[in-house]
């Protein structure tokens, strides 16, 4: 009788085949050239049909499957395919991504030199097919294999807003969760930052700048107190980094701005930080009294920290590692993804199980070829231990 490990090297040995590993650079290929920025309910809501052709293609139909629909943003896909008993593991992925539609035209998905590139490659449409084929691997074998429920979303770089009452409510009753982000060399993510996205606008008065230079308070200076204010509440020994990532405002060179505005990004590692950052944006102004500051915008994602639950989940998810090439490491980093959300509930998650890359939202976006097939059967081994075997 073929012992766990014995189980291992099989699953690792079909995934490491040519023809399977062939077969799933081709599913990728199509996921990456069908364009899905966050922004444009049209191409997600074909990404998200190409995601249901992929998981009838490779693992048939669903023992369940329902698509929440969403008027404006991307769809959630739910489908849960049956297996052991009282073993149920919920595996989350986005299908979104930063790219605005007509990127590809520019850069397409390539393979060259033992990587794959194209928009989105890395984050995350890799880990998308490395789920699939995960859970195809166990099925062709034969292997023990928990109740798998994929849930796929399309608004996770847009901050999961209408998707995480799905997500929080998919997890509610599994075993455990998986997130398919990308990873990072041999190891999975265990903690992550929290994750504010916020808009700062000005409004002062608009004036000529020659004619009434003191009839009018510039919005534009006013936000550049603002800005100075944000980047120096950062403190990176903290964990608390801030970001302005676009500014607008002004309508002529010489007219005293009446409107500016700009786009935060915050990240922070604990509560306390949390708390200290809101107290910053409550306390935000001006110099010149005459410019109003208002705040818009909201905590996103909370930090994830590693805790008992995750803590034993990660133990299985490590000895299937050592088996294939290594233990794992555990890694920190500031991106947020849907885990936070799980793990602030208190239940099991694991990220960053997808793709090995670098270039995340980056032109240099790119997946390691070589890391694939481990990758996947580092996802097929930890669900064959989450059945019970």
């Amino acid at each position: 009788m073929p012992s766990p490990a014995d189980d291992l090297s099989r699953i690792a040995s079909w995934c490491r085949d040519q023809r399977h590993q062939d077969a799933q650079l081709a599913d990728l290929r199509r996921l990456v050239e069908q364009e899905s920025p966050s922004d444009d309910k049209e191409l997600l809501d074909a990404t998200a049909g190409l995601l249901e052709e992929l998981l009838a293609e490779r693992l048939g139909p669903p023992s369940r499957t329902v698509r929440h629909r969403n008027p404006d943003l991307g769809d959630v896909i739910e489908a849960e395919y049956a297996g052991a008993p009282g073993a149920l593991v919920t595996v989350v992925g986005h299908y979104d991504t930063v790219w605005p539609a007509g990127t590809l035209a520019g850069w397409p998905f390539t393979v060259d030199g033992g990587r794959a590139g194209g928009p989105g490659v890395f984050d995350m449409k890799a880990g998308l097919a490395q789920g699939i084929w995960a859970l195809r691997a166990l099925r062709e074998l034969g292997l023990p294999r928990p109740t798998v429920r994929f849930v796929f979303n399309g608004d996770e770089e847009t901050g999961s807003v209408t998707s995480r009452p799905y997500i929080e409510r998919a997890t509610g009753d599994a075993n455990a969760t998986l997130v398919l982000e990308p990873g990072g060399e041999w190891g999975v993510k265990a903690g992550r930052k929290g994750v504010g996205i916020f808009t700062v606008t000005a409004t002062g008065i608009e004036a000529h700048a020659g004619l009434d230079p003191t009839k009018g308070a510039s919005a534009i200076h006013g936000l550049s107190d603002v800005i100075q204010q944000l980047t120096a509440a950062a403190d990176l020994s903290r964990g608390t980094t801030v970001n302005v990532g676009r500014i607008s405002g002004g309508t002529a060179r010489n007219v005293a701005a009446g409107e500016a505005s700009c786009l935060i990004d915050l990240r922070v590692s604990t509560q306390a930080e949390t708390d200290r950052m809101d107290r910053v944006l409550a306390g935000l102004h001006a110099t010149d009294p005459r410019v109003a500051i208002a705040v818009e915008g909201h905590w996103s994602r909370p930090p994830m920290h590693p805790d008992a639950a995750g803590g034993r989940l990660f133990a299985v998810a490590d000895e299937v590692a050592a088996h294939l090439r290594a233990p794992l490491a555990q890694l920190h980093v500031g991106g947020g993804s849907d885990a936070n959300f799980v793990a602030a509930l208190g239940r099991p998650v694991l990220c960053g199980m997808g793709a090995t890359g670098d270039g995340a939202h980056a032109r240099h976006e790119h997946v390691l070829l070589d890391d694939v097939p481990d990758r996947t059967a580092l996802t097929a081994g930890t669900l064959l231990r989450l059945a019970g075997a």
